[in-house]
Formats: C-alpha cells, sequence, structure tokens
C-alpha cells in the first residue's frame, strides 16, 4: 500500500513568532477556526526522515529518569517508522492577506511541512483519567506550563 500526504502549508518562524503559513488555495478551509482557541497541528518532522530514522523500534534512555530501553511507540520522538508529530498550539489570530494563522508556539523548525489541522475540542482530546509511568508523573499537567518547565533535565539528548 502506499500513502501520499500532500501538505497544506508550512511552519513559519519570524522574529520569535509562528505561524502555519498554508498553501492560498486551502486557506478558505480555516472558516471558523477563528472561534476556538487552540488548535492540533499535524506536521511531518522532514528533518528526521530517513531509512536509518524510520529503522528505530527500541532507543536507549532518552528520559533521564526513565528505563534503560524504550519503544519508539512510548515515546515523542521525531525518530519513528512515520515521522509524524501531532501539536496543540494556542491560536492568536488568522491572517487572511498573508494566509497564515499565527500560533503562541510550536516545537517544529522552520519550513515544516504542515499536513492538517484541526480544532482543538475538549470532549475528543482531553482525557480524565490519564495514566502515565512514575519516572514522568512530575512532568506539567498542561501545555501552557511546559514553556516553564526545564525539559533539558528530562532527555538525554547528545550534544
Amino acid at each position: 500500500m502506499t500513502v501520499t500526504f500532500n501538505p497544506i502549508g508550512k511552519v513559519k518562524i519570524e522574529n520569535g513568532r509562528y505561524f502555519i503559513e498554508l498553501e492560498e488555495k486551502y486557506f478558505e478551509a480555516t472558516l471558523g477556526l477563528e472561534e476556538y482557541s487552540h488548535i492540533q497541528v499535524i506536521w511531518w518532522c522532514n528533518l528526521y526522515d530517513s531509512e536509518e530514522s524510520r529503522s528505530y523500534r527500541v532507543t536507549d534512555k532518552p528520559y533521564a529518569k526513565g528505563p534503560e530501553k524504550v519503544g519508539m511507540f512510548a515515546t515523542r520522538s521525531p525518530v519513528r517508522p512515520n515521522p509524524i508529530a501531532i501539536t496543540p498550539c494556542s491560536l492568536i489570530r488568522l491572517d487572511q492577506e498573508n494566509h497564515r494563522l499565527e500560533i503562541a508556539y510550536i516545537d517544529s523548525e522552520n519550513d515544516t511541512p504542515v499536513l492538517d489541522i484541526k480544532p482543538y475540542q475538549p470532549s475528543v482530546d482531553r482525557v480524565r483519567d490519564v495514566k502515565m509511568p512514575d519516572w514522568c508523573k512530575h512532568w506539567p499537567s498542561y501545555y501552557e506550563e511546559s514553556a516553564t518547565f526545564d525539559w533539558s533535565k528530562e532527555f538525554n539528548f547528545e550534544s
């Protein structure tokens, strides 16, 4: 089976501000989106799209306080069989003239391909009784708290 994705736009980072720059033909699909405070952005981790990156199934201790080995499906790593990511984003405004959505932040790079956008809806996106491993229970409970959390102490990234 072959699956084809057609990006609808790309992430643009300009002077510390974040945007989803849509292809003009897709901007009309944002009709009604301005009524939401948050969106889910589905994007392609293009910088990690290689045969080698797609071949990893298990990784060695990616989390400082985590287990010695973790399966890729138990991580949020961009290194995975299909490098797809999803990020909840605060929607600041729609810019019709430039076919862009201004967002507060996204954990991707400039020019990252955007595959889709969905409105964040608590009735389908929020979960009440979440279970997590003990080693990461001290992580922020909400996306907004992540900005001030010291994530550098949580991961074993190589320089």
